[in-house]
């Protein structure tokens, strides 16, 4: 008979009814989760997380379908569960709830996640804006100026402001970090638009989250499981995306390191990987590979779930220590190719072919390779995956709202907060600059009026000046007649 240990995680049972089971000390070492739609890999996901919660581990994962939810409400209630348990001979199962916290990138089925600009960056901003090399080359300055001015960057009316004030000062600091084009701005701005348009403006202010807060557990020990509502968000995959790898970039800096512990302080599970990779730029990939390959110090082990184990990069792969694979269909050459390439990236068993197996498991069946003493991974062995004890399904909507209700971290997040960052602070320093322009050019027209007016007086005669300009000009008219009669006179007696 098959029992969930303390310090193992059981996955199911192999076809010789032996538990296969996944270490939790390894499991910061990550792990890959891969197979075709409707294979199991949600119900591996939701097993693995159930293990992770009863041994006092948090758990972030992102929600595609809306299945995951599921964990907080009790399952076992249906036969075909039953059946399954009994055929690997697992004991004492039963339904069962588990401490569930709810995220919603939009606010909608869950708590907002919010984050500032700053906390992003330019790299993660531009992969969210879809930005060329000369794009994020003027974001790159833009975050550069911000933090040299002591502008706050929270929202995106922030970030919309401070491109306008580069964009204004773009001959000086073209002259200091490079070429500013008045082009790329107004791409950006675009851009801008287009994230709004898809919910970025819920995601960017405050209260930001503290990641902190995805570490938590319940009085009793027991890990909570974070599940992000992510069936909307994925209608924009690059935003998606980043802000998984966002996440994650923030735990790697907030975390202190740990070396391995007998267990991980958080597993983070990234589904539908493939959208973190697909299109993304060199830098982007080395800070994947960067992030998976120190995490692991910190405590926290990542998994990725995807339909293609091909959808990973080979320096990400590396980083992936154990591998639960469900089938994969080869119908073309290029997906007999992917099947090889998957059968390969296991240690050979040689009770089976691995390539012919992959193509022939059923529903809620694997081939599995986890890592035991020394890092060392076992051989493949296919096996099938136990019941889970929660919920195969949604939750109702009365459910989401119940547990939105009683949770504690309602009066931290659900209300978002503005406050004075760049924009304002632009906003007023036009607007003092506006008020000392139209105090200089006062100030100039009064002066103006002054010496205009000075002129004006210089040029006046005063009453008494002009009766005695009058009284000059009277007398010397009067001389000048009576010199001219008296020489006149003088003539005519001669």
């Amino acid at each position: 008979m098959l029992k969930q240990s303390d310090d193992h995680i059981l996955l199911g049972a192999d076809h010789m009814g032996a538990g296969v089971e996944l270490p939790l000390k390894m499991c910061n070492r990550h792990g890959l989760i891969a197979g075709a739609t409707g294979t199991g890999k949600t119900v591996s996901v939701q097993i693995m997380a159930e293990h992770f919660s009863a041994a006092g581990v948090p758990v972030f994962v992102s929600d595609v379908k809306g299945d995951l939810a599921g964990l907080a409400a009790e399952g076992g209630d249906k036969d075909f569960l039953h059946a399954r348990a009994e055929k690997i001979g697992l004991q004492g199962y039963t339904g069962k709830s588990f401490p569930v916290r709810l995220w919603d990138f939009y606010g909608e089925g869950g708590l907002p996640i919010r984050a500032t600009v700053t906390e992003v960056g330019p790299l993660l901003m531009s992969r969210m804006l879809d930005l060329n090399d000369t794009q994020e080359g003027v974001l790159a300055i833009t975050f550069r100026v911000a933090d040299e001015d002591g502008l706050p960057l929270l929202d995106l009316k922030d970030l919309r402001a401070l491109l306008a004030h580069v964009s204004e000062r773009r001959a000086e600091l073209s002259a200091m970090y490079g070429n500013v084009s008045p082009s790329s701005v107004a791409a950006i701005q675009r851009r801008l638009i287009q994230l709004e348009d898809q919910g970025g403006e819920l995601f960017f202010g405050e209260p930001a989250l503290d990641v902190r807060d995805l570490l938590r557990t319940t009085r009793d020990g027991q890990g909570i499981i974070n599940v992000l509502k992510a069936d909307k968000l994925m209608m924009a995959p690059r935003l998606y995306g980043a802000f998984l790898l966002w996440l994650l970039s923030e735990l790697f800096e907030e975390l202190p390191e740990v070396g391995d512990p007998e267990k991980p302080k958080l597993v983070f599970v990234f589904d539908e990987a493939h959208l973190l990779f697909d299109g993304a730029s060199k830098s982007l990939l080395d800070k994947v590979e960067q992030v998976c390959r120190l995490i692991r110090s910190k405590g926290v082990g990542v998994f990725f779930a995807t339909q293609d184990p091909g959808d990973i990069p080979d320096d990400v792969a590396g980083q992936l220590g154990s591998k639960i694979q469900h089938a994969l269909r080869a119908f073309t050459p290029a997906q007999q190719k992917r099947v090889k390439a998957a059968a390969d990236g296991f240690r050979p068993n040689p009770a089976f072919d691995t390539r012919e197996v992959i193509t022939e498991l059923g529903v809620g069946e694997a081939l599995v390779s986890t890592l035991q003493k020394k890092g060392i991974p076992t051989p493949v062995s296919r096996m099938l995956i136990r019941p889970p004890a929660s919920r195969l399904g949604p939750l109702t909507d009365k459910e989401r709202k119940a547990i939105l209700r009683d949770d504690e971290l309602s009066s931290i997040y659900a209300k978002p907060v503005d406050n004075r960052s760049a924009h304002e602070m632009l906003a007023e320093r036009a607007e003092r600059m506006a008020r000392e322009a139209e105090k200089a050019e006062t100030k100039t027209v009064r002066e103006k009026r002054q010496r205009s007016t000075k002129r004006r007086r210089s040029s006046r005669m005063t009453t008494t000046e002009r009766a005695i300009n009058q009284a000059a000009r009277t007398a010397s008219g009067t001389l000048v007649r009576e010199l001219i009669r008296g020489l006149l006179g003088g003539l005519k007696r001669r």
